[in-house]
């Protein structure tokens, strides 16, 4: 597949999540991110190549690439206990969130937040991954990323002495009043389905955010996770957990 623009690339070239294949450079362009992004190659020993904007051009399906450019192989996912190695992890888990735009400001909304892993359904997401990684700014390439059932997720995390939150309106109490110091898998569902009852049966407490208005209809999942991410981050920091 090719990654478009600098920010994608750099972040899938240091990751370590994608075996990068080569990086292809405007070779008018001279700048201090385009050294730095030579120099990391250098290290990492893939070759970069300086080609005209307009060979990059067509090879990107876009015109916002800034004159870089990558050939890389899909992303390598993660396991479960590679999300859980901290005293106090921080995962999430996302179903019905189909839209790569909307996964990718997920991911990038939950990585800014300290999230330690997101789980996600099984699919072939090969033909999204660079639209979920640009849209991500990159985030996609350093979050831990499982693709496990949801139900034997949620059992597996539970077992593991995390505390299940589901974002769900029904029986549930405003997303401030939880407590997200203890280990903490966050539940949310796509706007149009929701959560899936397998997860919802396991939940140990569902939360809600509150509006400002009588607006009745659900944030998107982007939204959603940026809220209830900031709001672990909040009460952490505040408890200087990490």
């Amino acid at each position: 597949m090719i990654l478009e623009g600098m920010i994608a690339v750099k972040a899938a070239v240091l990751s370590k999540h994608y075996a990068i294949e080569a990086v292809y450079i405007d070779k008018d362009k001279r700048d201090h991110d385009t050294a730095f992004l030579i120099r990391a190659c250098n290290e990492a020993q893939i070759p970069v190549q300086r080609v005209s904007r307009r060979e990059i051009d067509g090879m990107t399906t876009g015109r916002t690439h800034g004159g870089i450019a990558a050939s890389a192989d899909h992303r390598s996912y993660q396991q479960l206990p590679d999300c859980l190695k901290k005293p106090a992890p921080f995962v999430a888990l996302a179903e019905g969130v189909e839209d790569p735009f909307n996964l990718g400001y997920l991911m990038r909304a939950l990585y800014c937040a300290g999230c330690d892993g997101l789980i996600l359904r099984p699919r072939d997401w090969s033909q999204c991954e660079a639209t979920i990684l640009k849209s991500s700014a990159g985030a996609a390439a350093w979050l831990n990323v499982v693709l496990m059932d949801p139900e034997e997720a949620v059992s597996q995390c539970r077992e593991c002495g995390l505390t299940v939150y589901a974002a769900m309106r029904k029986n549930a109490i405003p997303y401030t009043e939880a407590d997200y110091c203890k280990p903490v898998l966050l539940c949310i569902g796509g706007e149009m389905r929701g959560l899936s009852q397998a997860v919802l049966k396991q939940s140990d407490q569902n939360i809600y955010i509150p509006y400002g208005s009588d607006f009745r209809n659900a944030l998107n999942a982007s939204a959603a996770a940026a809220v209830l991410g900031f709001e672990v981050l909040r009460q952490r920091s505040v408890n200087d957990i990490k």
